[in-house]
Parts: C-alpha cells; sequence; structure tokens
C-alpha cells in the first residue's frame, strides 16, 4: 500500500487516515490466507467424515460374509454384492480379503497391501481402522479390519480391506471451500468500504478542527474551547493552546519593547537633537568642544540603553533559553568577567575584589549568566561612590549556589529593594545616570535559571546602625557533576533572603 511504502522515509509527510487503515487491512489480508488454509484443513475433515462412514459399512457388510472352516476364512459373496461395490460412477472401489500369510481369497489383487508400519500398535479384531495409500498415481482411502479370535495369534488372522479413491471427497471439499471463500469477496471489498466510511466520519473532528483554526483571524491566540474537543484530542489541544499562550506571551514582550523603547529613546534622542542645535550655534571653540562632548555622552547613554533593551528583549523571549542547559563553573565564569571590569573600577579608584570559592557548578546558559553578571556589576559600580568597596563572590551551600555582589554604595531601604526588579524603576535620590533595566534584566535571566534574584541593603552593623550599600543575590539549584543530570531544573524555593 502507498503508506506503508511512506514508512521506510521518516522525512515523507504522511495520512493519518491511510495509517490508519494500513493498520487495520494489514492484519486483515494477512489473516485471509490464513483463514483459508485452515477452512481447507477443515473442509477436508468434513468431506472426509461421511465418506469414510461408507467405507466402515462396507468393511463391515464383507466381514459378515467371512466364515471360519477348520481355522481357515473362507467368504460367499453374492455376485449382487460384488456389482453393488462397483456401481460408484466417481470413484473406483477395490476390496481383498487376505488369509494366512497375506495369502488371497477373493478380491482385488491390485489394491495396495497393508505395511507392518501401518498397523496401530493395539488390533482389535472386528474393529474398522483407516490408512491412506496410492494406486497407479491415485490416492486411496482404505478402510481394513481383522478378523479372527483375539487369543489366536495375529498370523492366524483374516484382513479385510475396501479401498476407494478420493474424487468424491475432493469436490465435497472443493464445494464447502468454494461456499466459505467466495462470499468472502464480496465481503472483504464491503468490509473495505466500510471501513473507509467509518475512519472519515471517526476522523470529521479533525477535519472540524482545523476549519475552526483556519476561520480565525491572524491576531487571535485565544485557546481553543476544549468542551467541544473529543477526547482522544484533549492532549493536542492542551499542547496547542500551550503552544498559543507562549507565542502570546513573546508578542506581549514585543509589544512591551517596542512601547519601551520608543518610550525610552524619545528622551535622549530629543536631548541629543537638542545638544546639536546648540552645538550649531556656538562660535566658541571651548563651548563647542563642550557641547560636543555632552553629546558624545549623550550617545554613550543612548547607546547603554539601547544595549539593555535589546539585552531585556533577547531575555523576555527566552531567545537562548531553547539552547540546552550545560554545567557551568559559576566561579570561574565570575573570575573571567571581575577582570574586564578592573580597568572602569581603576578609573574611579573603587576597590573591585574577588573571593575565589574553587569550581562550583550549576547548569546554565553561558550567554546569559555573563549578561546576568555584567548588569550586576555595572549596577553596583554605577550607584558606589568613588573610593568605594565592590566584592564578588560565589557561595556553595549544600543544594544551592549563591552568586553575590556586594558594594559599599548608598545602600537600598528595604521598600525600594521589592521595587528595583521592576523596569524603568529608579530609587528616588539615588543620582546616577541609570535606565533602570539591568536589575529587570537579571530577574528575566534568573527565572529562565530556575533561580531567585534579590537585593537587600547590608545587616545592621555592631554598632548597632545599619551599614552602608547593598548585597544584590541570586540563589541557583546546585548541580553536582557526578549525579546524573538532564540539564532539567526545579524552580528554587529557598529561605535566603
Amino acid at each position: 500500500m502507498k503508506s506503508l511504502r511512506k514508512k521506510s522515509n521518516p522525512d515523507i509527510q504522511r495520512s493519518l487516515f491511510g495509517e490508519i487503515l494500513d493498520w487495520m487491512l494489514a492484519p486483515l489480508l494477512f489473516v485471509w490466507p490464513i483463514s483459508i488454509a485452515v477452512t481447507h484443513y477443515f473442509a477436508t475433515s468434513v468431506a472426509n467424515y461421511p465418506y469414510d462412514q461408507t467405507l466402515r459399512e462396507q468393511v463391515t457388510a464383507i466381514s459378515r460374509q467371512v466364515r471360519f472352516v477348520e481355522g481357515q476364512p473362507q467368504i460367499s459373496l453374492p455376485g449382487s454384492a460384488r456389482a453393488f461395490l462397483r456401481s460408484d460412477e466417481i470413484d473406483s472401489v477395490y476390496f481383498h480379503v487376505l488369509g494366512r500369510g497375506g495369502k488371497l481369497i477373493a478380491g482385488d489383487p491390485e489394491l495396495p497391501m497393508l505395511k507392518a508400519s501401518e498397523v496401530p500398535d493395539k488390533v482389535e479384531p472386528g474393529e474398522v481402522y483407516f490408512r491412506d495409500d496410492d494406486y497407479q498415481g491415485q490416492d486411496l482411502r482404505v478402510a481394513f479390519m481383522y478378523l479372527g479370535e483375539p487369543d489366536a495369534p495375529r498370523a492366524d488372522w483374516a484382513l479385510v480391506e475396501v479401498g476407494e479413491t478420493l474424487e468424491k471427497r475432493s469436490q465435497l471439499s472443493n464445494k464447502i471451500i468454494a461456499s466459505v471463500i467466495l462470499p468472502q469477496f464480496v465481503i472483504i471489498p464491503l468490509a473495505v468500504v466500510l471501513v473507509w466510511f467509518g475512519l472519515s466520519q471517526g476522523l470529521s473532528p479533525l477535519t472540524r478542527l482545523r476549519e475552526r483554526i483556519e476561520m480565525r483571524r491572524e491576531a487571535d491566540l485565544s485557546p481553543i474551547a476544549a468542551g467541544r474537543v473529543p477526547e482522544e484530542l484533549q492532549p493536542l489541544t492542551e499542547a496547542f493552546n500551550s503552544m498559543l499562550a507562549r507565542m502570546q506571551q513573546n508578542m506581549d514582550a514585543q509589544r512591551r519593547f517596542i512601547s519601551d523603547a520608543a518610550h525610552q529613546m524619545r528622551t535622549p534622542l530629543t536631548g541629543l537633537k537638542m545638544l546639536a542645535q546648540l552645538a550649531m550655534r556656538e562660535n566658541d571653540p571651548q563651548q563647542l568642544r563642550y557641547a560636543l562632548e555632552n553629546i558624545s555622552s549623550s550617545v554613550d547613554r543612548a547607546s547603554h540603553l539601547v544595549n539593555q533593551l535589546l539585552a531585556l528583549a533577547r531575555a523576555e523571549a527566552g531567545e537562548h533559553s531553547e539552547q540546552a542547559l550545560v554545567p557551568v563553573d559559576l566561579d570561574r565564569l565570575l573570575h573571567e568577567i571581575v577582570e574586564t571590569w578592573v580597568v572602569r573600577a581603576l578609573d574611579r579608584r573603587i576597590d573591585l575584589g574577588y573571593e575565589p570559592a574553587g569550581p562550583v557548578h550549576i547548569m546554565g546558559n553561558v550567554f546569559l549568566l555573563r549578561e546576568m553578571i555584567n548588569n550586576l556589576l555595572d549596577n553596583a559600580l554605577r550607584y558606589t561612590q568613588d573610593e568605594g568597596q565592590v566584592t564578588a563572590r560565589v557561595v556553595a551551600q549544600g543544594d544551592f549556589v549563591l552568586l553575590e555582589i556586594e558594594d559599599s554604595g548608598i545602600g537600598i531601604s528595604d521598600e525600594d529593594a521589592h521595587k528595583v526588579f521592576d523596569r524603568f524603576y529608579r530609587v528616588d535620590g539615588s543620582g546616577g545616570e541609570g535606565s533602570g533595566l539591568g536589575l529587570a534584566i537579571v530577574r528575566e535571566i534568573a527565572e529562565l535559571h530556575r533561580a531567585a534574584a534579590s537585593l537587600r541593603p547590608h545587616s545592621f552593623a555592631d554598632q548597632g546602625e545599619r551599614a552602608p550599600g547593598s548585597i544584590a543575590r541570586v540563589v541557583f539549584p546546585a548541580h553536582h557533576p557526578l549525579a546524573s543530570g538532564s540539564g532539567v531544573l526545579k524552580p528554587v524555593q529557598t529561605g535566603f533572603a
């Protein structure tokens, strides 16, 4: 069948209708020859039974004509009896009566003699037995009976045999087979048509579901109503609805990105235009240089804003989340990233420190983790005064790994600590030139790693006053390289603040 041939190549599109039809008809086509063979066997058995009974009666009738005189068998078979045995118009009938030593007493000498291997292990005089033989290329069915005293040796017994060719049996067997097989040539095509019709009706919900989806507007991402879907299609519908929900989330993220980008870029672009207009009016070289420096500074801020907007869009859309998570030595990655920020820290005389912890592994995406750590360090350096301190560390605590960026900056209140991860939120009076996106990016990447991000002020110092600065912390599930892991993470639920 066509669909069966398609199975050899998994890349070729296959028909569900054809697949089901193949699996329903293939067993039928396989069983049909077996049913013919079984029918032939039982038809032969049925055809043999009545003719075996006739042979049994003939052997019994001849045996009644046998008499033993002084131990020797004798038979007086009337001519009418002989004529009756020869009266079959279809098959040839042979008989003979054998005495001691296989001596022919009466009948047809051409009837094949009974072989010793064909004699049953236990033979009773007067019982009829059957055997199969052939004569001049014709198959014979032979019924035989021993006659004699049970206590006498078998060599003294007489043997009566009647053989018949198998033409009548073959004709009857063929009629039985034809009566069974011929209707199947009508029934099987009818069954195929009924199966085809039944499949068409059974798969009609798929057609209706497809039509419902095709009738939707392009922007309609609402879930499919599961109440009108057959039970077998429920998992498919749920998976499709889940995909629609993810698509809706991605589209919402894109809309937010476009809206936020348009809103956030409007201010720096307006400022750049004003600075450029002022620069064009200046004739004093010193004032012109000052205006150009302001333009350069504004371009840097706008570039930083654009980069953070793009990073946030990638994180929200999960651009790199589809890549498999791999074991990552978080301490080594942190060391590499801290080294890239040393020059900026030295420019502001900030003591940027790194506390080594040795190999500490998590399951993560290196690209996203690098983006997260860069934003944490940028946030810490941006809100730390000159000659301050920033310390980066990784801490392993049982089933969790803590990434901490500690600074001696302006600090943060408990109220603001819950809001700083919102996009574009900035603490009043914090100063600096941040865009309010750095920690939002950190939160998005943390969620993609099933991690928890937080920013908290320092705990109370020994003098009873709150120490300056804050601690940014991201808690990851730990990964133990010796344990079997698939990269599938469970959400972190910890008591770490």
